[in-house]
């Protein structure tokens, strides 16, 4: 959609982008932030599209054709109702002078994206502060609307965690291998087998996580350990190994040591923050 103000459109240019719409096969929507309104000094209140582009989005969605939405943004925005306007949404960030070359790529099918979110993306302002690695509760942050650790009027969890990204193949996990307890050197194997169960050779990022079950100190939900980016052509299956050490597991105490305290630990493997394989571990000295 070319030649509209998104921030400020007249009525004839939503007309003109509606027609253009209706005569095309695909509909490419590149909406989303101007590079100023992210960074130093540049909070917004309220996070979604700025303007009109929802608005925008709405009217070329009745031209019944296939809505692909490229999102220009220099931090993660509410995209709720976008999610639903959108058959299709690419995150292109703000990627510099090869922005054009690197999404048409994608578009077009010349590259399979592999990428995963480095952040959260929340379903809406209210639930920011949010990220994946958040202290315990004495609630639990599961139940829909009541006694929660975070909102009773919205679902607890983001739109899109963080980990989180699609393909243009699909991939499939295996059960995770993971013995109950660590080795005496400290050192503790995690494997997983990861199938490409789609139609296109592609990269999967195969994601680690920890979590401390019982500590002197309150410890995150969980923590990234480790990742590993591993080419699957289709139909084939790689097996990925992770070693965690007893290190990875310790943390700074009031007295800023690093210490790692003894106990049961969760280990989790899984493609993003919230699709994870769970094995309960111990750590003894």
């Amino acid at each position: 959609v070319q030649g509209c103000d998104f921030l400020a459109p007249s009525k004839d240019e939503f007309s003109s982008a509606f027609e253009a719409a209706k005569q095309s096969d695909v509909i490419i929507a590149v909406v989303g932030e101007k590079a100023l309104m992210s960074g130093e000094s540049r909070s917004r209140a309220i996070l979604r599209l700025p303007g009109q582009q929802e608005a925008l989005l709405d009217t070329l969605r009745k031209a019944g054709k296939p809505l692909v939405v490229v999102l220009m943004s220099g931090r993660p925005l509410c995209l709720e109702k976008v999610d639903k306007q959108a058959d299709a949404l690419v995150e292109a960030w703000f990627p510099g002078t090869q922005c054009g070359n690197a999404v048409a790529d994608i578009l077009f099918g010349d590259a399979v994206p592999s990428g995963k979110l480095t952040a959260s993306f929340p379903l809406t302002e209210g639930q920011i502060p949010n990220y994946y690695n958040y202290k315990r509760s004495g609630r639990p942050g599961d139940m829909p609307y009541s006694s929660t650790v975070r909102h009773i009027d919205v679902p607890n969890k983001n739109l899109y965690p963080f980990g989180y990204g699609l393909s243009y193949t699909s991939f499939s996990y295996g059960e995770m291998q993971c013995p109950q307890q660590f080795n005496p050197d400290g050192s503790l194997q995690v494997s997983v087998d990861v199938t490409n169960t789609g139609s296109y050779d592609g990269e999967e990022i195969v994601q680690l996580y920890v979590a401390d079950k019982v500590a002197s100190m309150v410890r995150p939900i969980k923590e990234l350990k480790g990742f590993e980016k591993v080419f699957i052509p289709k139909g084939q299956t790689k097996h990925v190994v992770f070693t965690v050490n007893v290190r990875d597991l310790g943390f700074w105490d009031n007295n800023m040591q690093y210490i790692v305290e003894p106990g049961m630990f969760d280990v989790m493997v899984g493609k993003n923050s919230e699709e994870l394989q769970k094995k309960e571990v111990l750590w003894k000295k």
